[in-house]
């Protein structure tokens, strides 16, 4: 694809956009961003934009600087279906996410991946089993490094490994990976998705250009899943429960790797490092990847077992007075924090809340009252969790996390668990799940820090 002379407009100015609009303006582009926030808001290097003659708007969006571009690629934030993008579609203008025009310029082979949750755990651990294997890989997406930033480093040689949220797909035309993996489909973000369809719909869309040599991964244990099987691509599935025909499944304690009916052993389960039933999920679904992709047995053992895990997944934060700290702010929905949750068999005190994503906290209730002691509230959606869940379990109104870790270090007993595990997004009190996670860390590091020192912290008032 050439973008010289293109009139390219960039909508928002997170990360994604300001690699995207940099990326088309060392094209020979002529690039407009614009913003709604006021630029005072930005904290991306406006400077590097302006050198590089990006037009910037900052403040609104213009419906009829829309209509005067021969391009426009969306951020993951921005609504699909916001006005002025409805406007240029009906003009025939194409609306792309950052991962559509990355594709046009990525070399070598892509594996993506999506689902509701573990898509970053997956990820990380096939590119570091591709690694470990020798083979050149390159890692981004929605993982943190936006694909556009990879095309440089891209060869034929490489194998680019993506996370992709639905915000991502949603907007694609002609997205194309050699191997597909879908994880599993549990209600997210219906804050901004009209249905619990269109969701799904927009996940699936990952495989909706595979060809026959293309291959898809799916989880056979999901009966969402099950619905939107692609009808050209090659079928791989994963199993916990049950043999399959191609793919990967646990027998007798070992992940077994099978296609055209011949079946290899891949590793034992317990040389597994990380917890709960939700990551050997993972774990199935990323070793059918990663053989799809040339992976040795030996190296995919190798590389699940030197896995050692993803910031603010299941993170182990400190050890005090007998009481773990465990940071999983990642888990951004329901279905993420019970299997957070399920992943101990510990007593937990949990903590729950921050923006709603239209979530359904009543399915938390029985997993809690077997499992947690206590759940700390905080956040805009505390009281929407208050009443899903009162008489489950005792309930505690932290309203923000520094007051939750030191409610949950007061309250907390030798062997037990403090798990943040929000089901909900960051945004009311943090810039993001990472911001929210590394809050965490540092709240628990303080803590650990004035127990090592015997400095007083209120424990038992």
């Amino acid at each position: 694809m050439d973008l010289a002379g293109k009139r390219v407009l960039v909508v928002g100015l997170a990360r994604t956009g300001i690699a995207t609009a940099l990326f088309a303006a060392a094209r020979g582009a002529v690039v407009t961003a614009t913003e709604e926030r006021p630029e005072k808001e930005i904290t991306g290097e406006m400077g590097k934009l302006r050198e590089a003659g990006v037009a910037l708007e900052f403040g609104g969006h213009t419906s009829a600087r829309f209509l005067e571009q021969d391009l426009i690629v969306v951020s993951p934030g921005v609504p699909a279906k916001l006005p002025p993008l409805e406007l240029a579609r009906a003009q025939g203008i194409p609306v792309w996410s950052e991962v559509e025009l990355a594709w046009r310029f990525l070399r070598g082979r892509l594996v993506a991946i999506t689902g509701s949750n573990g898509k970053t755990t997956t990820t990380a651990l096939v590119g570091h089993i591709l690694k470990t294997a020798g083979v050149p890989v390159l890692v981004g997406g929605n993982i943190g490094t936006p694909l556009l930033s990879l095309v440089d480093s891209s060869s034929d040689q490489t194998v680019t490994v993506a996370e992709l949220s639905s915000f991502q797909l949603e907007t694609i035309e002609s997205f194309r990976p050699e191997v597909g993996v879908l994880l599993n489909l549990t209600p997210d973000h219906l804050d901004r998705h009209a249905s619990m369809e269109e969701y799904a719909h927009a996940k699936a869309r990952m495989f909706e250009n595979q060809i026959e040599r293309d291959a898809a991964v799916l989880n056979a244990d999901d009966p969402r899943v099950a619905q939107v099987v692609p009808a050209r691509p090659q079928i791989f599935w994963f199993s916990r429960q049950k043999r399959v025909a191609s793919g990967a499944f646990l027998h007798d304690g070992r992940i077994v790797f099978r296609r055209d009916g011949v079946e290899t052993v891949l590793m034992r389960r317990d040389e597994i490092p990380l917890r709960g039933e939700h990551n050997l999920e993972n774990v199935l679904a990323a070793s059918v990847a990663a053989v799809l992709e040339g992976a040795e047995p030996a190296a995919v053992e190798d590389g699940v077992r030197t896995f050692a895990g993803v910031e603010h997944r299941l993170e182990f934060v400190a050890e005090i007075g007998g009481v773990g700290y465990y940071n999983d702010s990642k888990a951004t929905n329901v279905d993420a924090t019970l299997k957070a949750i399920e992943a101990f068999s510990e007593p937990v005190l949990v903590i729950l809340g921050g923006k709603d994503k239209g979530g359904d906290f009543t399915l938390l209730r029985e997993p809690l009252q077997r499992r947690a002691r206590m759940a700390l509230l905080v956040g805009a959606a505390a009281e929407k969790i208050a009443s899903q869940l009162a008489g489950a379990l005792p309930l505690e109104r932290a309203a923000t996390l520094e007051n939750a870790v030191q409610l949950a270090f007061e309250r907390a007993r030798p062997g037990e668990i403090v798990l943040l595990a929000p089901a909900c997004a960051s945004f009311d009190q943090f810039q993001n799940f990472e911001h929210r996670g590394r809050v965490f860390k540092q709240l628990v590091e303080q803590l650990h820090g004035r127990s090592a020192t015997g400095q007083p912290m209120r424990k038992g008032s």
